[in-house]
């Protein structure tokens, strides 16, 4: 399926993996874990045929499916059913099916005829690609994964990001690919569709590779586990599951502590006895044959593997503002004849806490959106209060410029900060060295996800508005966010499938779209997150 031969992969002049080979056969269901910036999302894409290794090489037999954490834009105008129905090429005929189902109304006799002879020539072509039945399991993925008929039917600029990426996955599993090579395949669904999509993995038969950080997937479905070790710049390869994995990884590291601990004992008294006997001439040669023998002792060790460095974050202190520093009413979003939600009001009162839940497409992103100023509503207002000041946090990283360093998006965020302290931010967020000048559109979405959450720590923000903000991110990252939601003194509307990030932030009022009801929050409504 896929082999990859003495491969090195680097990130500018910061090396991930030296000369590193492996292969993912069928039936291999590979769960490629390790810290955000190890490399998993760069390896990836070199594995996908996105882009080319350092040196080394990759070989590839059978179709790859690749989904990218942020998928690439296609055309918006495009139907969402096409575009999953285009795995198969099917796209292409249906749609000259509808041309042709419409010629075959026309009043012109010439149209009509021409049409009525291409039909059944379509319709054979149809078929023998799977047709009817194709189209079928198309529908049944997608309806899994949470998209219903009438989504599918909608322009693609139409649905929200969620929707967007569920599309995207609903086309690469149709595809039926030799392998799937999944990054964080479960952003953005619901409770219902990761269940569904953990079975569909786990009987596989071709081969795997998922990038995740949801512990009961990856308990689920991998066979094997790759861990990419950030600081020795290698894989380490398990032949067994998660469980297993996460118990030998813990016995390796009680064996190489203890293989250490006593051979550093062993040189220690080694060395200790060549110095006594260097004041001898005639012992001399002996007291070097020992400090050689107590060198050869500690070169042969298995280097301890040093903990992942994390972000340190913590939110700004908000900037001084009036009781009511956000306000919106009447708001409304439509497109076409697709009504999104209409007449929302919202009022964000200094320091408070307020969750927003709703189904996928249900206008969460949307909303705010309008409120950060990034969209207009179609009807309705947003009324920025006495010194309001917005830290938008935005699911798909679309407040970053991708053209740009990660230098200078730092720069633009905090324009009043001198270039040693903005570089002493990113320092706290990993990013030191050649990694400051990376342009942000080539960082993986972890990376994205901490210059994002950077942007804001600078930002002295009174308001912030979250979307999605512990999506791509390793375990220890999490912790860091739910610390600084828990700490921070300003207001924050909050979209999140991630129930620990909103217990953390403790809210105190829910907006349920697409309705925009209104209610104080209660432990009922924390059954919903995962679903919604």
């Amino acid at each position: 399926m896929i082999a990859a031969t003495g491969i090195e992969l680097r990130a500018g002049s910061r090396l991930l993996l030296d000369d590193t080979t492996f292969r993912i056969a069928a039936g291999d269901r590979v769960g490629l874990v390790g810290r955000n910036g190890a490399g998993k999302t760069t390896l990836t894409k070199v594995l996908a045929g996105w882009s080319e290794p350092a040196a080394g090489s990759v070989t590839r037999s059978g179709e790859i499916g690749y989904l990218p954490q942020d998928p690439r834009e296609g055309d918006p105008d495009r139907i969402a059913q096409d575009v999953i129905l285009s795995a198969r090429e099917l796209d292409v005929i249906v749609r000259k099916m509808r041309e042709t189902e419409g010629a075959m109304a026309s009043v012109d006799p010439e149209t009509h005829d021409a049409a009525m002879a291409r039909y059944p020539r379509l319709q054979e072509r149809f078929e023998a690609a799977g047709g009817y039945a194709a189209e079928s399991e198309a529908a049944a993925i997608a309806s899994a994964l949470g998209l219903p008929d009438r989504v599918l039917g909608q322009p693609m600029r139409t649905l929200s990001g969620g929707q967007r990426r569920r599309v995207e996955l609903s086309r690469i599993l149709f595809s039926g690919a030799s392998t799937l090579l999944l990054d964080e395949p479960t952003n953005h669904l619901d409770a219902d569709s990761i269940v569904w999509l953990r079975e569909h993995l786990r009987t596989y038969s071709g081969g795997l590779v998922v990038i995740s950080h949801d512990v009961e997937l990856l308990d689920a479905v991998v066979n094997k586990v790759f861990h990419l070790d950030a600081n020795r710049s290698t894989i380490d390869q398990y032949n067994v599951g998660w469980t297993t994995y996460l118990q030998q990884r813990e016995t390796d590291e009680k064996r190489r502590h203890r293989e250490r601990a006593n051979a550093e004992k062993k040189a220690g008294a080694l060395l200790a006895q060549a110095d006594k006997m260097r004041a001898k001439a005639t012992k001399a040669v002996a007291a070097q044959n020992m400090a050689r023998r107590a060198e050869k002792l500690l070169s042969g060790l298995e280097g301890e593997r040093r903990s992942d460095k994390v972000a340190k974050l913590r939110f700004p202190k908000p900037a001084p503002c009036g009781r009511t520093p956000l306000r919106a009413s009447g708001l409304s979003r439509s497109y076409g004849s697709l009504e999104v939600f209409t007449d929302v009001d919202l009022a964000i009162d200094r320091g408070h806490k307020v969750v927003v839940l709703g189904l996928n497409g249900a206008g969460k992103t949307t909303l705010l959106r309008m409120l950060a100023g990034v969209d207009a509503p179609d009807t309705g207002r947003v009324e920025p209060g006495h010194g309001l000041k917005i830290g938008y946090y935005a699911q798909e990283h679309e407040n970053l410029d991708v053209d740009r360093s990660v230098l200078e998006n730092m720069k633009s965020a905090a324009p009043d900060l001198g270039e040693t302290e903005v570089r002493k931010v990113l320092g706290s967020f990993l990013f030191s060295g050649d990694d400051v000048e990376k342009p942000a559109g080539v960082l993986s979405g972890g990376e994205k996800t901490r210059l994002s959450l950077a942007t804001l720590v600078v930002s002295s923000a009174n308001v912030l508005l979250l979307d999605e903000p512990t999506n791509n991110l390793d375990p220890a990252s999490r912790q860091e966010i739910l610390g600084a939601l828990r700490g921070y003194e300003g207001a924050v509307v909050l979209v999140s499938h991630d129930e620990g990030a909103v217990e953390a932030l403790e809210p105190e009022r829910v907006l349920l779209l697409p309705d925009g009801v209104e209610d104080h929050w209660g432990p009922d409504y924390l059954d919903l997150i995962s679903l919604a």
